[in-house]
């Protein structure tokens, strides 16, 4: 998966119930189709069944076969492979949609009231079918059980009911409620209520492992053990003539050098990692090797903004390290150039471009590396080269392009007069002092993202999102806290898409004023992919869903276009 924390993290975060918000819809009903959602340029004609694909990224740990969507640690072999949600957001494509479990939907005027209308036609993979019923009691046990409640659905977003009638649901908020839209369409996978319904399932659905599940998707899991998952076709599957592909292997991957060799080799065809010298390790071994890694949110350092940290608190010490960070060096050295340098502002380019401000990140001089300037910032504390500033960042044990990555932030700041100790730590422990907020800099990719810069903005700055130090933070670690910065980012709520560009932009200045966190490389989805047996891939050109395997539910976009080209 992500060398490392990405995919981790985003898990364990998203256990903490993230405080953010989704796409904007209009009050009239939506029936988003294939052309908006960009899955409308996959390879057409028709396309026989036959042919698996194989898929290596690293889970660090054998497969527990356990399929519980309501489970954070299984996420992403369940969701997309075997469950579904009600519409899939695109995040590559400027948030577009395309129907799924739901056929359209409909929000009321003030944005409190949304109805769905369920799909006809669609079965469950034991033959029952789909109703409003089993979308309605979804929601329910989230309500009934709030550890099932990972984005806070009931509590923050201020869901009141769930009903069914017909072929409608009816999704009812105290407050408007489309920034969550992200979450209850796009993120929440769908369960049927015959299996839900009864014994464990019904009385600990959090807890209870699923060994067999039963989904919509297009894949069903048959069979699974320790080492590898085998995931056969859903020949009941609601898109016409999908899936095309008759089997996925999964194979459990301990670390990413077996699975780096398995995809040089042929013998994996889609890859979710990095890869060390993937040019000559991988791409130059076969034409039919390529590789597309969109940036979809920062890599950076998170400084520790409590006033009891009184170096990091400071304005100038952290305008100093931004300053003296040469951004292009570290994506060069730690990751190849794999991974774009981000920028002060915290946009990610080109994946987010009309919400970039580059005359705001030029004229506040972080346009690129300006040693001198952070050499007087930290002059003007009293430290030199000789007498240095002494920090300490924490970082996780094991993660290569990290240490690699600040290594070189160590040497760009160590001529300005600021030394800087890595500490590295066992993953738990490190999330440990993050989330509590014990320590002075943290190196992270932020686990939360979405179809606009506005959901990392807010899982970083927001004061809902942060706690007193000695307390977890649901994910504004650094814990900054700014009235005006609130109220921005509480307004994108009812603004337009102009005015919500307008405010990403002003947010991003907030960025570079206050410099709350420091962006360093921009953190991809790694992906590499084999063309050679296998086409409907996603690509630059056509980025219909994010590509990596790790990416729920958009595996299951990816696995319902993936095609065995021997069998055209």
């Amino acid at each position: 998966m992500r060398p490392a924390l990405r995919r981790g993290t985003r898990i364990l975060a998203i256990a903490l119930a993230l405080l953010l918000g989704g796409a904007a819809c209009s009050d009239t009903e939506r029936r988003p189709d294939a052309k908006e959602s960009g899955s409308g340029r996959t390879d057409s004609g028709p396309k026989k069944k036959g042919g698996s694909v194989t898929i290596a990224n690293t889970a660090g740990q054998t497969w527990t076969c356990n399929f519980n969507p309501f489970n954070p640690a299984v996420f992403n072999t369940s969701i997309g492979f075997v469950y579904e949600p009600l519409v899939f957001v695109n995040v590559l494509g400027n948030a577009a949609e395309k129907p799924m479990l739901a056929k359209s939907y409909r929000w009321n005027a003030d944005k409190t009231e949304i109805v769905f209308t369920v799909r006809d036609g669609v079965k469950w993979s034991d033959g029952k079918p789909l109703t409003a019923e089993d979308v309605a009691y979804t929601f329910d046990i989230m309500k009934r059980v709030p550890a099932t409640d990972l984005y806070s659905l009931w509590t923050s977003a201020g869901l009141q009911s769930a009903t069914a009638a017909g072929d409608k649901v009816t999704l009812r908020f105290k407050q408007a409620a489309q920034t969550y839209f992200y979450f209850f369409a796009n993120l929440q996978p769908i369960v049927p209520k015959h299996i839900w319904s009864t014994g464990e399932l019904a009385s600990r659905p959090d807890t209870t492992s699923v060994k067999d599940p039963v989904g919509t998707g297009p894949f069903k899991v048959d069979p699974c053990g320790p080492n590898n998952i085998q995931y056969t076709a859903n020949t009941d599957y609601w898109q016409p003539g999908k899936p095309y592909l008759e089997k996925v292997q999964y194979p459990a991957y301990l670390d990413n050098a077996p699975a780096n060799l398995d995809l040089a080799s042929g013998k994996a065809q889609w890859g979710s990692q990095y890869i060390p010298g993937i040019e000559k390790f991988y791409l130059d071994k076969s034409a039919d090797h390529h590789t597309w890694s969109p940036p979809v949110q920062n890599v950076a350092i998170y400084p520790n903004l409590d006033p009891s940290h009184a170096d990091t608190s400071r304005l100038e010490v952290r305008q100093a390290i931004s300053y003296a960070i040469d951004r292009a060096k570290v994506a060069e050295i730690a990751v190849g150039g794999q991974q774009p340098p981000a920028n002060q502002s915290g946009i990610v380019t080109p994946t987010f471009e009309k919400y970039y401000d580059a005359a705001a990140v030029t004229k506040a001089g972080f346009g690129k590396p300006d040693p001198d300037r952070a050499k007087k910032l930290v002059e003007g504390l009293g430290h030199s080269a000789s007498d240095p500033l002494k920090l300490t960042i924490i970082t996780v044990t094991g993660y290569t392009d990290w240490d690699a990555a600040l290594k070189v932030v160590k040497q760009n700041l160590a001529p300005v007069g600021i030394e800087l100790t890595v500490q590295n730590l066992a993953q738990q422990a490190y999330l440990d002092k993050l989330y509590n907020g014990d320590y002075d800099l943290a190196y992270y990719s932020q686990p939360s993202g979405g179809p606009t810069p506005y959901y990392e903005l807010r899982a970083m700055l927001h004061s809902a999102n942060t706690a007193p130090l000695g307390k977890p933070a649901v994910s504004n670690h650094s814990r900054y806290r700014n009235p005006a910065v609130d109220k921005l980012l509480n307004d994108y709520a009812t603004a337009d898409e102009a005015g919500q560009v307008d405010i990403v932009k002003q947010v991003g200045q907030v960025m570079i004023d206050d410099v709350p966190v420091i962006p360093v490389t921009e953190s991809v989805d790694w992906f590499q992919y084999n063309t050679e047996d296998i086409g409907g891939w996603p690509t630059e050109d056509n980025p219909y869903a994010q590509p990596s395997a790790y990416t729920f539910p958009d595996t299951g976009q990816v696995l319902a276009n993936l095609y065995w080209k021997p069998a055209q």
